[in-house]
């Protein structure tokens, strides 16, 4: 019933944007910035997006068959640039509606009323360099970095991350970027369901229990039009009074090649991660200390083909290590990264992620108008590790009889906007189709194929 309800929902918006008075329509996109007469110094920007979702036959163990919601994002942001002295901050008000205890509704769909940035910022020019700038920025701030697979601002979700410390950056002369930070992530409250399900307010806290400091390097065209990222992140996690954790203790090293899409030519992308350390085998208090020893490799080989509608044809591979029985702790840690990107709609969807996967797969996209762009992707997906909870599912043999195959997954997603850069309608949804391990698995629900479907509006102004 609630998948009929998604996809009416969607017809609906499509057939606005085909009525001759929204497709016709000009640029009338009004800003708040010009509202206020674009004052100098100052950057003002607010958004609003409203989105109804859809799950039947839910994967995730102990929850109801099926689950819908409705989302609404409000989020105002404002930076004033005095000269070497910026100010900025920005308001998120995520919260959700119609759900219940038996939805898998967590902390990334409601955070009301939260300031995510709050900071103070200072540029110095090209102390370091002929045509170079250095900035400096101390508060609560968000990261996004290089290809967005461990810390990136996520967008798809209905909240996200943000972090408060000191943030260094520099630009050369060739555009090459050099990001060091070092930080106290955020901890979104309140986090138990009965307060989520109120929507209730509640200042995210952050402390030296959690932190996370690294730095990342980028520097394009180092070998014809291929760009090289080079990091190191760091995450340093103990208990707190109220909260055992399993006292994570990790270093991720990692490098991406790049190749960006361009028409008429082949575009790649290589990126790999080891993560070392250790971690907590529980988190029960003095429980013993495992190594960790963990890896992650996105594969990816595209071509973008010359016409109108500039489609493109991608093939990749993804693999995130899982923990088996051996000393070593070797389930890779996804960290503050974005999911969306690479495995499909999160929110009240998600099953696929960053650990314990082996995952291939292709990708056609394309962009018939400046208005309109969409995609469809598939993967196939195996759990590297039989023993571990596969992906993002919560899904576990630890017994290994259950096999590896986890299953394949079908992905849409379309974009048009209505008003050009002011109101963009999206509609996308996924089916994944239970292999072996997600009917055998112990704790599986063993409900059938899992199909999920959004449709959202969002106002920028």
């Amino acid at each position: 019933m609630i998948v009929r309800v998604a996809t009416g929902a969607s017809l609906l918006a499509l057939a606005l944007t085909a009525h001759p008075a929204v497709a016709e329509a000009k640029d009338t996109s009004w800003t708040l910035q010009e509202a206020l007469g674009n004052p100098d110094g100052l950057k003002i920007s607010a958004s609003i997006r409203t989105r109804y979702e859809a799950l039947h036959d839910q994967f995730r163990p102990g929850l109801d068959r099926n689950d819908d919601l409705v989302t609404i994002r409000t989020d105002v942001f404002a930076e004033y640039d005095g000269g070497p002295i910026r100010i900025g901050g920005e308001l998120v008000d995520a919260r959700a509606y119609f759900g219940d205890r038996g939805s898998s509704i967590s902390t990334g769909e409601v955070n009301a009323l939260e300031p995510i940035q709050a900071y103070l910022g200072a540029g110095f020019g090209p102390v370091l360099g002929k045509g170079s700038t250095t900035s400096l920025d101390a508060g609560r701030f968000v990261l996004d970095l290089g290809s967005r697979r461990l810390v990136a601002r996520n967008d798809f979700p209905n909240t996200t991350t943000a972090f408060t410390g000191a943030k260094f950056e520099w630009r050369g002369a060739g555009k090459e970027r050099l990001t060091l930070f070092y930080t106290y992530p955020q901890q979104r409250l309140p986090d138990d369901k009965a307060s989520l399900l109120d929507n209730k307010a509640k200042l995210d806290r952050e402390g030296t229990d959690l932190i996370f400091w690294g730095g990342f390097f980028n520097k394009p065209k180092i070998v014809g039009s291929t760009s090289l990222d080079v990091y190191f992140f760091a995450l340093e996690e103990s208990d707190r009074p109220t909260t055992a954790t399993r006292d994570r203790h990790i270093f991720t090293p990692g490098f991406r090649v790049l190749r960006e899409p361009a028409a008429g030519k082949v575009d790649y992308q290589l990126e790999y991660a080891c993560q070392f350390g250790h971690i907590s085998a529980s988190t029960t208090p003095g429980a013993p200390r495992r190594d960790v020893s963990a890896h992650t490799l996105h594969a990816e080989l595209g071509y973008q083909f010359a016409g109108a509608w500039q489609p493109r044809l991608a093939t990749f591979y993804d693999y995130g290590s899982g923990d088996g029985r051996g000393e070593k702790y070797t389930r890779f840690d996804g960290l503050f990264g974005s999911r969306t990107g690479d495995w499909g709609p999160g929110a009240l969807y998600g099953p696929l992620g960053r650990s314990n996967i082996s995952s291939p797969g292709f990708k056609l996209e394309a962009r018939p108008s400046k208005r309109l762009d969409g995609f469809v992707a598939y993967r196939a997906a195996w759990l590297a590790n039989s023993h571990d909870s596969f992906a993002s599912t919560g899904v576990k043999d630890p017994g290994g009889a259950s096999g590896k195959f986890g299953g394949h997954q079908i992905w849409a997603r379309g974009r048009y906007w209505l008003v050009p850069k002011m109101l963009r309608w999206e509609a996308g949804g996924a089916v994944l189709f239970d292999g072996r391990f997600l009917k055998s698995a112990p704790n599986a629900n063993r409900l059938g194929n899992t199909v999920y479907g959004y449709t959202d509006l969002t106002l920028t102004i």
